[in-house]
């Protein structure tokens, strides 16, 4: 999905960056990105709250994420700007109207992900939230269930433990191979 050529500006072209910079930060949700402002940017670091919990994270800017950011720094209007397009013309000080502008962002941003995931010859459904999924699935048992947590902004471990056990495979085939070949 990186490397498929997509017109720049086109509606997939923001869509597969949106994703990415999603995927690039533990598959924040769609939600919190369309949201992001540069101003919760500071000092190579991403400051914010999830809009879920209210909880607050901070993390390094991955290099990735950093491509992504510099494409669109040159439509930076001021610190409080979104970063990406899609709540520009929002009513900041409405609620209702940030809520119903990124639901629309959402539904045009999954139809574009279809597109681009024919384009990349991915079969599976792919959507927002698979990138949370598609991050878990890489991440595996790489990551210690209490990083992967404080990534998730989850706020209980079981929910960690319980969400990677669909990515995890590993020891049920180590357990298989232990009896099936000894």
């Amino acid at each position: 999905m990186e490397n498929v050529h997509l017109e720049e500006e086109s509606s997939m072209w923001h869509t597969r960056n949106v994703w990415l910079f999603s995927f690039y930060f533990a598959g924040m949700r769609i939600s919190d990105v369309l949201q992001m402002k540069w101003s919760d940017l500071k000092d190579g670091r991403l400051y914010y709250v999830m809009n879920k919990n209210e909880k607050p994270l901070s993390l390094k800017i991955p290099d990735k994420a950093k491509v992504i950011l510099d494409l669109y720094k040159p439509l930076q209007l001021s610190n409080d700007d979104f970063i990406f397009p899609y709540l520009k013309e929002a009513n900041t000080t409405s609620k209702r109207d940030i809520f119903v502008k990124s639901r629309n962002a959402t539904k045009i941003l999954n139809k574009c992900l279809k597109q681009i995931a024919e384009k990349c010859g991915i079969e599976k459904n792919l959507s927002n939230h698979i990138a949370r999924h598609s991050f878990g699935n890489i991440a595996g048992d790489a990551i210690s269930p209490l990083m992967l947590q404080k990534l998730y902004r989850h706020s209980d471990l079981q929910t960690t433990i319980n969400y990677q056990a669909n990515f995890i495979h590993r020891d049920a085939d180590d357990a298989l191979d232990a009896v099936l070949n000894s």
